[in-house]
């Protein structure tokens, strides 16, 4: 039964609240091992791994002197993967990559090839993370063959190498999960700065190196030999994508609302397609922080970002909100963008997950809406109340008002009875830690496709 109380709308079910304190713990303890593994080993360890052990069976080839290639042309191995590392993150790249995907395949291939696309696309990570590692790897070896041989070296060549290795280290140690998700700071000034660095070691390295005559132990400057070699194009590819994205940087007008302590909703100038993120900041180059995109359609005057408080960055859009931000004009793509892939959906979120998920079922007439949360209206204010008015009809979404039902609901059960109820073909999942753990184990125990929040990718 479906009743407007005169602010949010909200769905009257016979589904319980379980108390406050629930952990769910009988029903994770009901999950067979088969279930958790096959979302520990999902497509972006399987990306990683592949990646991985093709690159250290080539080392251990080139070692062997079995790949001579690799022993002859180690920088411009070392290069490729890097560059393709740092293609996986590039926002161009991507959205190319998620527009050619969404044409191509909507709606019309069978349902495991769509669901393998979104998969594929979400777990991009695991490439440019197996990518990096092994750049790495090979960076290494490169090294030690200079070392092996370093009476045919300068030791101009052997102090780049060794110093190019100290950035590479440093910039993927700080994009570790951990580093990122409790030191987000630390992560930037590290991976971004010193990885910067490490393109401009590189580039030294590069120039040097195809520069010194191992024959004649001489140097031969010449702009013409170095633009016919291989590593010379890569490390140009590598600096073209790193610098690209920085172009479109931009100083913003913004207006906050402000209607609650817990929340901030950002108001920015022109529209947008759904399933796109932001990255704002107060600086032009520091502190960047990605938030999900709201938004009527790319025909709108304006799109939205809730940022609920969680940190120092967020504390201070609340406490002292500024009327300008930095941003990137170019939006990267999340999962939420292949949405256009399937016929139905549910778009399942809690609290300010809201935030990725309310433009694909504004946009959409094909997705359903289940938003979990305390005191919606009261927390995320009238301006995200009205866009769901307006677009989202009763009989396609079902809000749970926590603090009014004494609780939070069966969360698996709603899913369920909507995801049959709609008859859709996959569910999108953005909620927290435990709650999208729990929600990925159900779905996948009762085959129900989904695709849930990545953090430690």
């Amino acid at each position: 039964m479906i009743k407007d109380k005169g602010d949010i709308i909200t769905k009257e079910t016979v589904l319980p609240a379980l108390p406050k304190n629930s952990t769910l713990d009988t029903f994770k303890k009901r999950m067979p091992f088969s279930v958790r593994f096959s979302l520990w080993f999902n497509t972006y360890r399987k990306f990683f791994i592949f990646v991985t052990t093709l690159n250290a069976a080539g080392i251990l080839l080139a070692a062997l002197h079995i790949w001579t290639y690799a022993r002859e042309y180690t920088g411009a191995v070392v290069l490729g993967n890097l560059l393709f590392a740092i293609l996986m993150r590039n926002e161009i790249f991507g959205r190319i990559l998620y527009l050619v995907i969404n044409k191509l395949f909507a709606k019309w291939p069978p349902l495991w090839f769509r669901l393998g696309c979104t998969s594929v696309l979400q777990h991009l990570g695991g490439i440019h993370s197996g990518c990096a590692l092994s750049g790495f790897a090979w960076l290494i070896f490169r090294v030690t063959l200079i070392f092996i041989d370093h009476k045919n070296n300068h030791d101009a060549v052997l102090v780049t190498g060794v110093v190019t290795n100290l950035a590479v280290a440093v910039s993927a140690i700080s994009a570790f999960p951990w580093v990122r998700n409790n030191h987000h700071n630390v992560f930037e000034r590290y991976h971004r700065f010193v990885g910067w660095l490490g393109l401009l070691a590189t580039w030294i390295f590069v120039v040097l190196g195809d520069c010194y005559d191992l024959e004649t132990r001489s140097w031969r400057p010449s702009g013409a030999y170095l633009m016919h070699q291989q590593d010379f194009w890569f490390a140009f590819g590598m600096t073209v994508f790193v610098l690209f994205p920085w172009l479109t940087v931009r100083e913003v007008e913004v207006d906050i609302e402000i209607p609650s302590p817990k929340v901030a909703v950002i108001r920015f100038k022109r529209g947008m397609q759904q399933g796109l993120l932001a990255r704002i900041a107060r600086s032009s180059i520091m502190e960047y922080h990605a938030f999900g995109i709201i938004s009527e359609g790319t025909h709108a005057k304006y799109h939205y970002l809730i940022c609920g408080v969680q940190g120092d960055f967020t504390r201070k859009l609340v406490s002292d909100p500024p009327t300008h931000l930095w941003t990137r004009e170019l939006k990267f793509a999340g999962v939420s963008n292949t949405s256009t892939l399937y016929r139905r959906g549910i778009r399942v979120c809690t609290g300010t997950g809201i935030g990725a998920s309310l433009s694909t079922c504004v946009q959409n007439p094909n997705w359903y809406l289940i938003w979990v949360g305390s005191d919606q209206e009261r927390t995320f204010g009238p301006t995200i109340a009205a866009l769901i008015r307006r677009h989202i009809a009763p009989e396609r979404m079902t809000l749970w008002d926590s603090k009014r039902r004494g609780g939070r609901p069966d969360m698996m059960k709603l899913v369920r009875d909507a995801y049959r109820y709609w008859g859709a073909e996959v569910v999108f999942i953005t909620s927290n830690w435990q709650g999208n753990k729990d929600l990925m184990e159900g779905c996948k125990a009762e085959n129900i496709p989904a695709f849930g929040t990545l953090w430690d990718f």
